[in-house]
């Protein structure tokens, strides 16, 4: 077999996974909105430099979590998540520097508590409203962190 057909052969088979991992993420963004509204939320690793760390994403609520799912993954998984009861709202900042080429246009940067510490998420703005509502909504009882 010649040369250029082992090239052609290769460059094929590269396309064609290329192909598989696009109809990959559209199933699983597809699946993923079908068991409840997905939103953009992109998180800042902790262990990143300030303004650094933005890792896009989609947040879906799942009864008292937040989950969050990385954007370029197949996994059907979420990568992390956060309890209602734990999750606390501080404050909002529009994105400096570095942040607003990393983040989606008009995304707002939330920081949040948690038992492990402080978290920034970054979302827009009427998802900001559906966070703060959903926070709000804990069932009677539950503690809050002062």
């Amino acid at each position: 077999m010649p040369l250029w057909q082992v090239v052609l052969d290769v460059v094929a088979v590269l396309v064609g996974l290329v192909l598989l991992y696009g109809v990959g993420l559209v199933v699983r963004r597809r699946t993923l909105s079908r068991h409840g509204g997905t939103f953009e939320l992109s998180v800042r690793s902790p262990q990143a430099r300030p303004g650094h760390g933005w890792v896009l994403g989609l947040g879906r609520y799942a009864g008292g979590r937040l989950e969050w799912f990385r954007i370029f993954s197949l996994s059907p998984r979420p990568k992390r998540a956060w309890q209602r009861t734990e999750l606390e709202y501080v404050s909002r900042r529009a994105p400096q520097g570095p942040e607003a080429v990393s983040l989606y246009d008009g995304h707002l940067v939330v920081e949040c508590t948690t038992p492990d510490g402080v978290d920034e998420l970054a979302m827009s703005a009427s998802s900001l409203m559906g966070l703060q509502a959903w926070l709000e909504a804990k069932p009677p009882g539950t503690t809050e962190h002062v």
